[in-house]
Order: structure tokens, then sequence, then C-alpha cells
């Protein structure tokens, strides 16, 4: 094995690894841990953490280390606990724990390689603690992707909603002055919304936060939507890109003509998507 292998023991520096188990946290077939993460950490470092079922996953006094997929092989670190209270229930949270100080500095800053090749989500650390290899320690804690280029936008709502909640730097920059012909589309129909921002009606970060407000932004069939199938309809099922993008110096006529070719080239007025005109 390479000497240049850094791996997660030889960060963290556990003596006895018999007392220590790892939570992989993953997507459960509803919710994405990581999006959960992004808006707010203590739910995926408590409710995730020590959620329970049938199965106990500890003991009092166990160390538990908390990771969290990110991507194909990859894991963030987000939490160490020492567990200090169970409470014997099931299908809810079961434990309580208190944080190891001296591991903060790498809460949400190690990524991990980890090849997961078994069902439950917990393990002891000396079954595998020479399979963890740490790939990078991030500069600052992990708050999401950056911001990818305007031609490869494709956001949940979800994810545009934690943009915005967060005040994601890099991406409220790229989309605060930028006037824009956008897409929306319900991932449950296949139908589609063709938008813009004209600098006229906000430019397309403040139309991107109506969408978030409301669900509808003001337009008349996806606030039919909101209204006959409820605002979680929008949020399980939209999802917003970008399909050309322009500074805020370029005439809005422009944009609208824009808009308008759009709507045609992808069939997008009603009753095959969502705009009425």
């Amino acid at each position: 094995m390479s000497n240049s292998i850094l791996h997660l023991n030889d960060l963290l520096a556990f003596g006895d690894l018999s007392n220590i188990k790892i939570k992989f946290n993953q997507y459960n077939g509803e919710n994405d841990p990581m999006e959960v993460y992004k808006k707010n950490p203590d739910i995926v470092n408590n409710r995730w953490l020590f959620w329970r079922t049938e199965r106990r996953y500890f003991d009092v006094n166990q160390i538990v280390i908390c990771l969290l997929k990110i991507n194909y092989d990859v894991w963030l670190l987000t939490t160490i606990k020492r567990v200090t209270k169970e409470f014997d229930v099931k299908n809810d949270v079961n434990y309580e724990g208190e944080e190891l100080e001296k591991y903060k500095p790498f809460f949400g800053r190690v990524l991990i390689k980890f090849h997961k090749d078994f069902q439950t989500q917990v393990r002891y650390v000396e079954d595998i603690f020479d399979q963890l290899e740490v790939l990078q320690i991030l500069p600052t804690v992990f708050d999401g992707d950056d911001f990818p280029g305007y031609e490869k936008v494709r956001l949940s709502f979800e994810q545009l909603e934690t943009i915005i909640s967060r005040n994601k730097k890099d991406w409220i920059a790229a989309l605060e002055n930028q006037k824009a012909v956008y897409l929306i589309r319900d991932t449950h129909t296949g139908k589609l919304y063709v938008g813009s921002a004209t600098g006229e009606n906000g430019m397309l970060l403040q139309r991107w936060k109506s969408y978030v407000s409301n669900g509808h932004g003001g337009n008349k069939e996806l606030l039919d939507i909101v209204n006959t199938q409820g605002f979680d309809y929008i949020k399980k099922y939209f999802q917003y890109s970008i399909l050309e993008n322009y500074n805020s110096r370029v005439d809005k006529q422009i944009v609208l003509s824009r808009e308008t070719w759009w709507k045609e080239t992808l069939g997008t007025r009603v009753p095959f998507g969502y705009n009425c005109n």
C-alpha cells in the first residue's frame, strides 16, 4: 500500500477502535440528507444520526462518526459524538450525544473515499478503517456545490431553496445581475414552463426567489397547481434551469423575443405546457 494514502484514523488518531462506529447517511428513497445538511446540519447530525427503527445501533459511551454521501464513493465527515443517553424508542430519535470538541475543526471539511458494498447503515470502524481514505480537507465547511456556469444549471426546488436561504455567495453573485430566459420542468408530468427575467420584472435571482417564496411567481398556470395540488407538489417535482442569460444592459425586448422563440420551440403553451401566452 502506498505511504501517500492518508486514512481517516491517521487524521483522527483514535487509539482503541473497538468502541467506535460509523453511521453512513445517504438517500433513503424520500429525502437526500445532503440537501437537508446544506439547510441545517444539526438535523443530519442529530436526527439522521440517532434515528432508530427496529435495530439498535449504539450503546451509551460509544463514539459515533457521522458520514454523509456526496456522490459515488465520496463521503463528508459531519460530526463525531459520544452517545450519552438512550431512550429505548423505535421509529424516532433514540439517542443523545455530545460532540467531541477536539475534532470540531474537521466537521464539514473532510472528504472521505469509501466504497460501501453492504446494506446496513452502521459498522464498527475497526472492520473497515483501512478502507477509509481521506481525499481532501476543505479550506472551509462544505455548503454545497459551487456555481457550475450558466449552461450547467439544473436545480431541484430543494436545491434552489437552499442556495437562496443560505445566501450562497457564488450563486447569488452569478444570478443577481443577470437577465435570462429560464425553464421550469415538472418532472412528474414532463410539462414545461418558459419564463424570463427582463429587469422590469426583476433579475433572475429575484424571479427565482419568488418561486421559492410561493411556488408560482405570479404565473397563472403555476398558481393553479399550487391551489389545486399544493405547494408541496412544486417542492417535490419542479426543476429549474437556464436557457439563455444576458448582462443587465441587454434590452428587454431581446430577452422577450428569445422567450417567445423558446416557447414555440419547446411547445410549452397550454395544453402541452404551463405557458398561457
